[in-house]
């Protein structure tokens, strides 16, 4: 595979170089440079712009606003949005929700919330973690009885990012009797986050608020806001998950080369004992890892995108979640490193070096921690 740029994807970069530097506003890249909240009046301007510009969300099928663009360019998109610290689409619109409604849903829930999803005239999150149910989905308890024309949806999910600004919640239920295999009898639902009986409550992390707990009592829900067939939940939650990994794994690529690029730059103006502290070897040799673990991360990226895009039927669970897991280790890691050789300007907000580690350390649990990632690796070899 051939990673150097040709002639017209060095014209695709610096094309989309130019847009996000001079169409999004400044101030609002500031801000994500920083890791300062952007509220959500000025979220939904900067989406918009994308959008307006078939920028949010080209990797949907292109009768609902994709793009046909190889993975070269879905990468150089995603790669110079990170380094202009331009606010990304909305995660859960561009790249979770949209594209499993695209891949599943009927035509008319197609029709009823894929361009509003896309222009981001209405927010989405995901209800699918549970007190007892996080690493390992299949024993989720929360249910959707039917009754007559509507889900009554009754339970709890925690960790939901989002949840607290989002219109809807694609919710993970279960809607029949757990059977022998627990995956089974597994249904994804929409949920408007006012219906009655149903209540959020904020969690505070570090760096904020962004995720809740919910809870369902009695929650009715029309029937045709089920997406696709009943019972097919868990088909669609792998297929979600997968989204969300390859969406970490090329995050994870974007971080690791902004905080590499910010270390860079800080230790060939910072001066000690009379020199730039980037001229001594142990920092020398510390970015020469840096920059060899992320080029190497690049061809993994790079090569699963092109497979993926070749096979567009197949999941590949295993090659997803090997880029997930590399991605966030080594956007961790070097995030980490970029703080340490940075000293004391590594933790002030004005570097913006302390919020590139709070966010690797986020890309870490984002789609499944490390640990069920090897064990989704392993078991592919039958172990």
């Amino acid at each position: 595979m051939q990673l150097a740029l040709t002639p017209d994807e060095a014209a695709f970069r610096d094309e989309l170089r130019t847009f996000y530097t001079t169409k999004i506003p400044a101030e609002f890249r500031e801000k994500t440079r920083l890791g300062l909240p952007l509220g959500r009046d000025d979220f939904s301007t900067s989406h918009k712009i994308l959008n307006d510009h078939g920028l949010a969300v080209p990797n949907w099928p292109v009768e609902w606003g994709g793009k046909d663009w190889t993975p070269a360019q879905h990468q150089i998109w995603l790669d110079e949005m990170q380094l202009a610290s331009v606010p990304e689409p909305l995660n859960f619109n561009a790249k979770m929700v949209g594209p499993v409604i695209a891949e599943f849903g009927s035509q008319e829930i197609k029709q009823r919330f894929l361009p509003p999803t896309a222009s981001i005239d209405i927010w989405w999150c995901q209800g699918f973690s549970e007190p007892e149910a996080g690493s390992d989905l299949a024993s989720l308890r929360t249910t959707a009885l039917r009754d007559g024309d509507s889900y009554v949806v009754n339970g709890q999910k925690l960790w939901t990012t989002a949840a607290h600004v989002a219109d809807h919640l694609l919710v993970v239920a279960r809607t029949e009797a757990r059977g022998a295999a627990k995956h089974n009898g597994l249904s994804m639902i929409s949920v408007p986050t006012d219906a009655a009986g149903l209540t959020i409550r904020p969690i505070a992390t570090m760096g904020g608020s962004e995720v809740n707990e919910i809870f369902f009592t009695d929650v009715r829900v029309p029937a045709d806001r089920l997406l696709g067939v009943e019972g097919n939940g868990w088909k669609q939650l792998m297929a979600g998950l997968n989204h969300e990994r390859l969406l970490v794994a090329a995050q994870g690529l974007g971080r690791a080369q902004r905080a590499f690029d910010d270390a860079v730059a800080y230790v060939k103006e910072r001066k000690q004992f009379g020199r730039t502290i980037g001229s001594f070897q142990t920092i020398r040799h510390r970015i020469a890892n840096l920059a060899t673990d992320i080029e190497s991360l690049r061809y993994l990226v790079y090569g699963i995108a092109q497979l993926v895009d070749a096979n567009p039927e197949a999941t590949f669970p295993r090659e997803a979640s090997m880029a997930k897991l590399q991605a966030a280790e080594l956007a961790k890691r070097t995030a980490l490193e970029a703080m340490q050789m940075m000293g004391g300007a590594g933790y002030a907000v004005e570097y913006g070096m302390e919020f590139q580690v709070r966010q690797a350390l986020s890309l870490t649990i984002g789609g499944g921690v490390a640990e069920v990632q090897r064990d989704i690796i392993a078991k592919t070899y039958g172990l």
